[in-house]
Parts: structure tokens; C-alpha cells; sequence
């Protein structure tokens, strides 16, 4: 009985699949409510999408990159918004001026020349006597003149000093501060500007200082050498 419901089985299942014709192998694609899907064909898409991503993100980087370079080009060529070149102008033709006021004998050769000869040595030193006297005194006169203008200047210079100082503050705070190498280079340069005022200012002290000295020194060559005649005349009975 069983042996029988076997064969019946069988040959069902053997008719059944005759019914269906011959049987193939399962396609590569696959067909999805009529399109169909090629996997290979996929994933080529997706490397080229991918490749094409990586292009246009390396352009960016180099659009970036430029924008940054010309940028920093725009910055480096930016100048300094602040100048303290005018105070400085002035402060140097402030002791100009206090030089060039000196009192009796000038900043000039021909004029210390002249002086010189006239009130200092030679004829004038062997003069009569009223002229040794008015001499003797042109010669001090000189000297507290020159002792008043080498303290004037001195005088314009300490004033001058709380300027140089508000500028230096300036400046190193615009070099600190700097957005570039234009503006920097330029506090620089102000900077060096004012240590050059500075020296100009010492250099205008020593000068007036030294003159008073000298002349100094000079009437008091003078008034020995003066002696000397008066006491040559003294005991010639002159």
C-alpha cells in the first residue's frame, strides 16, 4: 500500500515539472517590477560619483587656499593707519630753532672767527685800556649768553621728551599689533625715526653745552692774557 503511494507521488511530481518545461539557471540581473538591476553596473556608478566627489572637494581646498593667499597678500600690503613722523618733524625743528637762536656768536665758522679776532687774541688783547675793558666785558657777556642758550636747549628737550615718549608708545603698539610685514616694517621704521630725533637732541646738547665751555674757557684765556699786558704796562709805567 504504501510502496503504491510512493510511485503515485512520483509521478506527479514528474509530470508536474514536464508541465513547466525545461529548467535554466538563475540570471545575473535581477528583475525588480521591470527594471532591471546590474550589480556591477552599480557599484562602477558609485566609484565614479565617489571620484567625482573627490575632485570637486580638492578644488575647494584650492580655492581656499588661494582666497587665504590673497588674503594674507591684502594684509601684508596694508599700511600703517598711524604716523608720528609730523610730531617728530617738529620736535627736531623745535631745537633747530633753539640753536639757531644762539645769542652773540652763532653756529658758524665765520662768525667764531670773526668773534675770535675781535674780543679773544691778537690786537684786541694788547688794545688801550679802555678797549681792554670793553672787550673784557663783550667776552663775558658771551659767556653767560652762551651759558643760557645751552640751558634753553636742554630746556627744549626735556619738553620734548613727553612726546618721544607718547610716540614710542604708539608705535610699539602698533608694531605688537601689526596685521602684516608692510605695517610692521613701517612702525618699524617710525621707531628707528624717533631714536634718530633722540640723537639729534643729544647731539644738540652736547653742542651747546660744549660752546658754553669753550667760551668759557676762551674768557678766561683771555682775561689771563690781559693780565699779563697790565702788568707788562704796570712796570713799564705805561
Amino acid at each position: 500500500m504504501k510502496t503504491c503511494f510512493t510511485r503515485s507521488a512520483a509521478a506527479v511530481l514528474i509530470a508536474v515539472l514536464a508541465a513547466s518545461g525545461p529548467i535554466t539557471a538563475a540570471p545575473a540581473a535581477a528583475q525588480l517590477g521591470g527594471i532591471v538591476h546590474d550589480p556591477r553596473n552599480y557599484s562602477q556608478n558609485i566609484l565614479t560619483a565617489a571620484r567625482t566627489l573627490e575632485q570637486i572637494n580638492n578644488q575647494i581646498k584650492q580655492l581656499q587656499n588661494q582666497a587665504t593667499s590673497l588674503m594674507n597678500e591684502a594684509r601684508n600690503l596694508t599700511g600703517l593707519p598711524i604716523s608720528t613722523l609730523g610730531t617728530l618733524q617738529a620736535q627736531v625743528d623745535q631745537t633747530r630753532q633753539l640753536l639757531g637762536e644762539a645769542q652773540r656768536i652763532a653756529y658758524d665758522v665765520t662768525s667764531v672767527q670773526q668773534s675770535f679776532g675781535n674780543r679773544y687774541k691778537g690786537s684786541a688783547l694788547a688794545a688801550p685800556q679802555a678797549a681792554m675793558v670793553a672787550n673784557a666785558e663783550a667776552r663775558w657777556n658771551d659767556s653767560v649768553g652762551a651759558f643760557e642758550d645751552a640751558m634753553k636747549v636742554q630746556a627744549g628737550i626735556v619738553a620734548n621728551m613727553g612726546g618721544t615718549r607718547a610716540s614710542i608708545t604708539t608705535l610699539v603698539g602698533a608694531s605688537q599689533s601689526a596685521t602684516g610685514a608692510l605695517q610692521a616694517a613701517q612702525a618699524g621704521n617710525q621707531i628707528l625715526a624717533v631714536q634718530s630725533q633722540q640723537l639729534s637732541d643729544l647731539a644738540a646738547a652736547i653742542s651747546a653745552q660744549g660752546r658754553a665751555q669753550m667760551l668759557d674757557a676762551a674768557r678766561a684765556a683771555a682775561a689771563e692774557a690781559e693780565g699779563r699786558e697790565r702788568f707788562r704796562r704796570f712796570r713799564q709805567g705805561n
